[in-house]
């Protein structure tokens, strides 16, 4: 969610006008069928709006419900309907990242979520995740020392003063 205050109010969403940069991706999450997030209605339809007016390099539709994934690039002038790799992502290269969906447990609720990899299929580690590995790699490096002073202590005895 992104929020910033304005005026020392809070605000969820981006204004271009405020920002003077396009976004490289747009992501709705439908809670519907998704019509509203294509609607092509020139000046007020959202898909003719990223399209033709603010010129989204990328727009993803997700529909929650259904758990439907559909990405589009802006080529010349038109959004073209991208096709997922063999992995079933959608590669975003000006971001160096690919865009799929997930099945498992975030913020204690098990469903199908958006998710983030590198371009080799890697997971982009959220912020618990990245906690846990980080422990995980300081208890390991806790054990790699105690065992390394257990061995200069035995190294220490056995050697004549």
């Amino acid at each position: 969610m992104y929020t910033e205050t304005l005026d020392g109010r809070y605000r969820r969403s981006y204004v271009l006008w405020r920002e003077l940069i396009t976004p490289t991706i747009v992501l709705e999450f439908a809670s519907g069928n998704g019509s509203e997030e294509r609607d092509q209605t020139p000046f007020k339809g959202k898909f003719w709006v990223y399209e033709r007016v603010m010129r989204v390099p990328y727009y993803g539709i997700y529909e929650i419900i259904s758990g439907k994934l559909e990405v589009y690039h802006l080529v010349d002038i038109v959004y073209e309907k991208l096709t997922p790799n063999e992995r079933g992502h959608y590669p975003i290269l000006p971001m160096q990242v690919e865009l799929g969906l997930w099945q498992g447990s975030y913020q204690n609720q098990e469903m199908l979520w958006l998710r983030w990899w590198d371009l080799s299929g890697n997971h982009l580690l959220i912020g618990n995740e990245q906690v846990v590995l980080e422990r995980q790699r300081a208890e390991q490096e806790r054990q790699r020392a105690e065992v390394a002073e257990r061995e200069l202590a035995h190294l220490r005895r056995r050697s004549p003063s």
